[in-house]
């Protein structure tokens, strides 16, 4: 079992017992047919909010797509998936095939066309060879073999799904490693963060308390005193709403149960995500508390922006987690 170590805690954590798939994936499977018809069934995935299936097959395969579609939906949960299918006869002649139906249609309906306008002008080979469907593979009569394709290619799909969710499942772990690798990093500058809270409050308190001597010095005559242990009381009281422990403790809670998720393994990307949301909100939370804090400012809203940029990387990764 493989271990991925915590540098910021060494904690050790264990491969999670269901596999982390990235959204990112490909598979290919080969048949012949007993018409020796060659066929290849490729499946590409990608990244994508949703399950979203796209086919390519020969005309006329409507019941093996809804066959397929069915299967493929109970073994994905999300991902931009295009499946398909192209055939190859072995005996068949080798070279580009042009589709002579294509290229007569197009023929005609452009005289017919020039015909009823009264328009003067001669078809263009180069532009017609250049549409969709004036090529095809499927001219020498592949089509025609459906029901022995159909037979044969559809046992294909389990194969070429699980072969794609072998390569999707390799991605995932490597995503996994580098979420892991991101969170110590983002737990050291929570740490250090957290550690420099009492200079953070003393020196709020110090601000506070300075701001109002100047207030009161600058009073009207006659102005009622105050004194000086309630002004202090005061600014103690404005600094403590303006510590950031509170964010640091959430944060580590999000750390924590973000490692559970990446332990637990299986279907994380959505979980994931919207714990990254809470995270940034934490970091945005702790830069507004902390801006202006006498000399400490600079080095603290540096930590701050190393914590928001590390968060954005594990969001740029989840988002390929399916």
């Amino acid at each position: 079992m493989k271990k991925i170590i915590d540098p910021a805690k060494s904690r050790i954590f264990s491969s999670p017992t269901s596999p982390i798939r990235s959204m990112t994936g490909f598979a290919r499977v080969t048949g012949v047919t007993p018409a020796n018809t060659t066929y290849v069934l490729s499946l590409k995935s990608v990244n994508h909010r949703f399950l979203d299936l796209q086919f390519h097959l020969p005309n006329g395969m409507d019941a093996l797509e809804m066959q397929w579609r069915k299967l493929l939906k109970e073994h994905l949960v999300r991902g931009h998936v295009d499946v398909r299918l192209s055939l190859h006869r072995a005996d068949a002649e080798t070279g580009a095939q042009w589709n002579p139906a294509f290229i007569r249609s197009y023929l005609q309906a452009f005289r017919a066309a020039a015909s009823e306008h009264g328009l003067r002008g001669e078809p263009d080979l180069n532009m017609a060879f250049g549409m969709p469907g004036a090529w095809s593979a499927e001219s020498n009569g592949l089509e025609a073999e459906q029901p022995g394709l159909e037979a044969a290619a559809a046992g294909s799909m389990l194969p070429a799904i699980e072969a794609l969710n072998t390569m999707r499942a390799q991605e995932g772990e490597a995503l996994a490693d580098e979420l892991h690798r991101t969170l110590a990093r983002l737990q050291q500058q929570v740490e250090e963060l957290s550690s420099l809270r009492a200079g953070m409050q003393q020196a709020h308190t110090e601000r506070l308390a300075q701001k109002m001597q100047e207030l009161l010095a600058n009073a009207p005559a006659g102005t009622a005193s105050v004194d000086q242990s309630r002004i202090l009381q005061e600014a103690a009281l404005l600094a403590e709403r303006s510590d950031v422990e509170e964010e640091m403790a959430r944060m580590r809670a999000h750390i924590a149960h973000f490692q559970d998720l990446l332990q637990q393994g299986g279907e994380l990307g959505k979980k994931l995500d919207f714990l990254l949301q809470e995270m940034t909100r934490e970091a945005n939370t702790t830069l507004s508390k902390t801006g202006g804090i006498a000399t400490r400012s600079l080095h603290i809203t540096e930590l701050g922006l190393a914590m928001k940029s590390e968060i954005e990387k594990a969001r740029e990764q989840v988002q390929n987690i399916e």
